[in-house]
């Protein structure tokens, strides 16, 4: 989904920065946040193609402990017709794991969205996938400005406004208040579970939202993202190929699952078909070649590819 805004490295060239860095003993107060993408901390990666050193398992079960994390990938219906358009964001050089890599907006699961989760969730759904929702919505709204999951129309205005006020207190709760806000956790369909099976992993949920024609202005925090773009999962799929867009594994492999549908129903329809339960990748040898694997019959269409080493080694 995953990507967060990271108080700690905030700059003051960046448009928010001046705000942050006013409260950063505040925010800070000695504990860093992390997103989910370091959940793939040991990875090897090329453009399109990622492997994970320390994951040899082929149990489909998670590790335990894994910090829990949370994805949103957001559809809109493309300008001119045809296929939808998904939100991605294109993470800084600088950052220390996957720098300049594609992905969708998401990150930790904070205490503070199980608190929210517990106020606005009434039962209706486990705390932990409440709370996962609750910070889907929230890291969405950090890393690009963007309001979803809500049950009111929210304008441009609004959202830049709330964006700077997450900013500042780094909780969701009094945001939705301050603006009259109602969650409607509904709107995020799950689609999968990835969990690798190593120190440090992330156990991350990723969820499907519909935002419709999308006319919305979105700006990327330029500090740990560098660029917010609209793109088809087959264009993104094709850029992949081509070494124009690096994608980590699991984004690879969520992309060639959206890839088949023509619209978002089809897509949600098609997360629903299949029960969401941990996807642990492992590495196998097939035919004197490495592969990452994930297993069958859970609504991927590609459910391995080869490896790539340091010095592009297979």
């Amino acid at each position: 989904m995953l990507l967060s805004i990271t108080r700690a490295r905030l700059q003051k060239t960046n448009k928010f920065g001046a705000l942050i860095n006013h409260n950063r003993a505040i925010q800070r107060s000695g504990v860093k946040r992390a997103d989910s993408l370091a959940a793939f901390a040991g990875m090897d990666y090329s453009p399109g193609i990622l492997t994970v050193a320390n994951c040899m398992t082929t149990q489909p079960a998670p590790p335990s402990g894994p910090t829990p994390a949370a994805t949103l990938v957001v559809f809109r219906r493309a300008p001119n017709g045809g296929p939808p358009e998904l939100l991605m964001l294109e993470r800084s050089q600088a950052m220390r794991f996957v720098p300049g890599a594609a992905v969708f907006p998401g990150g930790r699961v904070d205490p503070s969205d199980h608190e929210l989760a517990a106020l606005v969730a009434g039962g209706s759904l486990a705390a932990d996938e409440a709370a996962a929702r609750i910070a889907a919505i929230r890291e969405t709204l950090e890393e690009a400005g963007l309001v979803t999951g809500v049950r009111q129309a929210v304008t441009g205005e609004e959202a830049a406004a709330a964006r700077v006020k997450l900013l500042e207190i780094g909780r969701l709760g009094p945001v939705l208040e301050q603006f009259g806000w109602t969650p409607e956790l509904d709107r995020l369909v799950p689609l999968a579970r990835w969990c690798p099976d190593f120190a440090r992993a992330f156990d991350t949920r990723f969820y499907l939202t519909d935002l419709g024609t999308g006319a919305v202005e979105l700006a990327a925090d330029t500090t740990e993202n560098t660029r917010l773009f609209w793109i088809t999962a087959a264009a993104a799929l094709e850029a992949a190929r081509r070494d124009e867009m690096r994608v980590i594994f699991p984004t690879l492999r969520n992309l060639e699952r959206i890839a088949q549908h023509d619209d978002f129903a089809a897509a949600a329809a098609d997360a629903a078909a299949y029960p969401i339960t941990p996807i642990v990748p492992w590495e196998e040898e097939r035919d004197g070649v490495l592969h990452r694997v994930i297993p069958e019959g859970i609504g991927y269409p590609v459910t391995s590819g080869p490896t790539v080493r340091p010095g592009g080694d297979k």
